[in-house]
């Protein structure tokens, strides 16, 4: 008789492959659970440029360029025109202050001095002449109080003697009035000649004051024409090097035409451009330095130009102590301009990351796991090698600071 045979429900093989399964759900489990809310992404360490947060000196400066220029220039305009006679100096030599470069001619205006100088001597000829003739009036005049006061004396005399004849009845009384009548028409005559001698001596002071008073102006314009000859000849106005003469014989050269241009070599600044974003922090007194055959050059911003042009303003800067002995003028510097003192602080090198976050996270790398973390950060000033950080990040911490443009904003990047 045959007997029923019931079929095992499981086998080895079955709870194997069970506890595979059972295994697996829950490791995969375990990971979702771990991972939910965070993405992550694969990084090559290669494409990746790190730096270490550290404390060192941080101050606030930006590049600028300068060049070299001497610290004073004159250019040198021609008073008078002309014509160019004779070149007495070398473009590029080194003059002395009143040093003759240029002789020019002009014959109208050499003329003009000649006629000039003519009619002054004529006019003072006629001056002296006026005053002499007064001198002589005034001399006539003199002469006929002094005849009046002698014919008074004599008659007085007469008189007296008339007066006494006249009562003892030995004169006729006609004679005795007429006698009378010259001596008071000689008082009067010598009355009126006092006062024509004392309005003839205040007209003459008068005169004389005028006449004074126009030979001197005829004289200084002599002086100011004479001058205007000697402008002929152009001289330097300082000492220095002489630059930009290229001006040739017989050339005509109009007033006010420039000639050339005298630079002061004696000392040097820098003429520099800074851009319009910076124009409120900027102040005189401000220091920037460069380096030139491996040795440090202090500058000093003496004057700021308050023009700006394409974006830009101009400054002027000074050496504070040694000039470098071989400096160019027209020479390129690359300047260091301070806009800060020199402080202690935290810093991160600048790199590309801070055009995806602004400066406010970065990715943090942990060496024990092999990750970089999203860490929010706050930075404070910055100069072209470095950002100063403020608050989330410690010395030592190591950040990427490479561009995050492939990230994608991702919480975790596993580093491989």
């Amino acid at each position: 008789m045959d007997r029923k045979i019931e079929k095992k429900r499981w086998n080895w093989l079955s709870i194997l492959i069970g506890i595979i399964v059972i295994g697996g759900l829950a490791f995969l489990g375990t990971s979702i659970y771990k991972g939910a809310g965070t993405s992550r992404l694969n990084v090559k360490t290669e494409r990746l440029l790190l730096d270490t947060i550290h404390h060192g000196v941080f101050q606030e400066f930006i590049p600028i360029s300068g060049v070299i220029q001497p610290i004073k220039t004159v250019f040198i305009d021609a008073v008078e025109g002309g014509k160019i006679e004779e070149r007495l100096i070398e473009d590029g030599s080194t003059v002395q202050k009143g040093q003759p470069i240029l002789r020019l001619s002009n014959p109208d205006l050499q003329l003009s001095y000649l006629n000039q100088e003519a009619q002054i001597v004529s006019q003072i000829n006629q001056i002296r002449n006026l005053s002499v003739m007064m001198e002589q009036q005034s001399l006539n005049l003199k002469e006929q109080a002094l005849d009046v006061e002698f014919q008074i004396d004599l008659l007085s005399k007469r008189v007296r003697r008339n007066t006494d004849l006249y009562k003892d009845k030995v004169i006729a009384q006609v004679e005795y009035e007429d006698t009378q009548d010259e001596y008071e028409h000689l008082l009067r005559r010598r009355k009126l000649l006092s006062a024509t001698v004392k309005k003839d001596s205040i007209s003459q002071q008068l005169q004389r004051e005028q006449m004074d008073a126009s030979l001197d102006l005829m004289q200084r314009n002599l002086k100011i024409a004479k001058l205007n000859l000697e402008n002929l000849t152009v001289r330097a106005p300082i000492g220095g090097q002489l630059s930009g003469l290229n001006k040739e014989l017989g050339e005509l050269i109009s007033s006010g035409e420039n000639i050339a241009q005298i630079d002061d070599l004696s000392n040097y600044k820098v003429y520099a451009d800074i851009d319009e974003y910076y124009v409120a922090r900027i102040s005189p007194g401000q220091r920037g330095t460069f380096t030139l055959a491996g040795k440090a050059y202090d500058l000093e911003i003496k004057k700021i130009y308050p023009e700006v042009s394409n974006g830009t303003f101009k400054v002027d800067m000074v050496f504070t102590a040694a000039i470098p002995p071989s400096i160019k003028r027209g020479q390129t510097l690359s300047i260091k301009l301070a806009l800060s003192n020199q402080v202690e602080a935290k810093l991160l090198a600048k790199g590309s990351f801070y055009q995806s976050t602004g400066g406010n996270w970065v990715y943090v790398v942990d060496a024990g796991t092999g990750k970089a973390y999203r860490q929010e950060i706050k930075l404070g000033r910055q100069n072209p090698s470095f950002y100063e950080v403020v608050q989330g990040l410690n010395e030592g911490d190591v950040v990427i600071t490479s561009s995050y443009g492939d990230y994608e904003d991702k919480d975790e990047l596993v580093l491989q």
